[in-house]
């Protein structure tokens, strides 16, 4: 899928970063006649690559994929091909990663406040796949999950009181939200052991973790290397040491949204993690869940232009895609980078110039929906858009179909997939008949028969 330049910072074939400007412009361009906008595309062959990556610069640890990062079938299949886990953060999670074919050996539930429905799905599941793993962030979980009858295999997610990522809201090793407090986490890791199989035990930084924050991640990994040889050792002449088969330290490794910003350094983080939880216990293994890293690159999303407004203040670039297609910009303020690849006319009717032959000005590219936080960017200089013209929205792959939704009652975008090839649209795009098929039109004919 590569027309970038051989001779661009990334080099070699399967570059650290994929940029936008690595897309064949022509084999967007095909794709979204073929398919129409807005339109996810997802290339599983950088899929396998990230893991292969991943593999490589953690070859002793336990690899597992965050599953929320995308949860489509064909990636979940690719992940699965590639030797990865499957790191579930719902029951929903957990039925697809089975659908995709993980075993329970191979499926890892993290539970955050979770739902009664939730809790039944999975202890149901664990009956027929005893070697599914529950991490549990609070005692109270522990305890609904004995009153299911579990006693299965249990990670203690703790809180270690330190966090990074790219926003404050995705910083999860310091909210109390996530996690036993790094306090009590060894008394409550022994009070589980009498009556779970306690495996593993987990903590997590944030998403989106980049080389500046790298210091944070050490701490943490750091404080969990500590807590496991806490918990290798008897608490007193009574007592048994903990044997757990794991330290899981997370993943959130963040990826180059912005153009000019340099790879993550993948090999001298896993160096700086294996040197931060050193020594662990013998018998005790590595676990990284690493979900951005693995499927951000590898997407980009479509969008048309259909309105190009000046204004006194700004040009406002209107598209058909908006926070309902794409949610990070509106929520995070996030940075996604956005190339014009042409196709688009003049007022008069004409072809517009091709992109290279157009002057760079600075717009803001807004979507449809009612909101004024619904823009994908502002102030970004662009080939001067003209309408008609075909947007590609870079590192779309990570959190952003996952996100899509039907606000202002629109339907939820198609999405391709790649691979060795070959393209197979893997999300049908909804119909406006979509938006209201959970609905039960017979609850309106019954109020009004109550109201006679």
């Amino acid at each position: 899928m590569s027309d970038g330049d051989a001779d661009a910072p990334d080099g070699p074939e399967n570059p650290p970063a994929r940029r936008v400007s690595d897309w064949s412009a022509e084999r967007l361009a095909g794709l979204a006649d073929e398919h129409d906008t807005p339109l996810y595309v997802q290339d599983l062959d950088r899929v396998g690559e990230n893991c292969e990556r991943l593999r490589d610069a953690f070859p002793d640890a336990d690899v597992r994929y965050a599953v929320k990062a995308h949860t489509g079938r064909a990636v979940l299949e690719t992940v699965r091909e590639a030797g990865l886990d499957a790191e579930c953060a719902s029951a929903g999670e957990v039925d697809r990663a089975l659908a995709a074919g993980f075993g329970g050996d191979r499926l890892h539930y993290t539970t955050v406040n979770p739902p009664a429905r939730d809790l039944d799905y999975v202890v149901g599941v664990a009956e027929a796949e005893p070697d599914l793993t529950v991490t549990v962030g609070a005692v109270d979980t522990l305890d609904r999950l004995a009153e299911r009858g579990y006693d299965g295999r249990v990670c203690v997610r703790v809180n270690p009181g330190v966090g990074a990522g790219h926003h404050e809201k995705v910083r999860t090793g310091g909210a109390a939200k996530f996690g036993i407090p790094s306090d009590r986490a060894a008394e409550a890791t022994r009070d589980a052991a009498e009556r779970f199989d306690v495996v593993g035990i987990h903590a997590h930084a944030g998403s989106g973790i980049d080389s500046d924050q790298l210091d944070s991640h050490r701490e943490l990994v750091a404080r969990m290397g500590e807590l496991a040889r806490e918990l290798a050792e008897p608490e007193d002449a009574d007592g048994s040491p903990i044997d757990l088969e794991y330290v899981d330290v997370g993943g959130g490794f963040g990826v180059p949204y912005e153009e000019d910003a340099p790879a993550l350094d993948l090999p001298a983080v896993a160096a700086a993690t294996r040197e931060a939880v050193a020594p662990l216990p013998a018998g005790v293994d590595l676990a990284i869940e690493p979900g951005r890293y693995v499927v951000a690159d590898a997407g980009v999303l479509l969008t048309r232009v259909n309105t190009v407004k000046p204004t006194p203040d700004e040009r406002v670039v209107g598209v058909d895609a908006g926070m309902t297609d794409l949610l990070r910009p509106a929520m995070y303020d996030a940075y996604h980078p956005i190339r014009n690849l042409g196709g688009g006319r003049e007022s008069d009717g004409s072809d517009a110039p091709a992109p290279a032959d157009r002057s760079a000005t600075p717009v803001t590219v807004a979507g449809p929906i009612c909101e004024t936080g619904d823009t994908l960017c502002t102030d970004r200089s662009l080939a001067d858009p003209a309408r008609g013209d075909l947007l590609a929205v870079g590192i779309a792959g990570a959190y952003g179909y996952e996100m899509a939704n039907q606000y202002n009652s629109r339907p939820r975008p198609a999405e391709v997939a790649l691979d060795d090839g070959t393209v197979a649209v893997v999300r049908r795009r909804e119909t406006l008949g979509d938006l209201t098929t959970v609905e039960r039109d017979a609850n309106r004919t019954d109020r009004t028969e109550a109201g006679r």
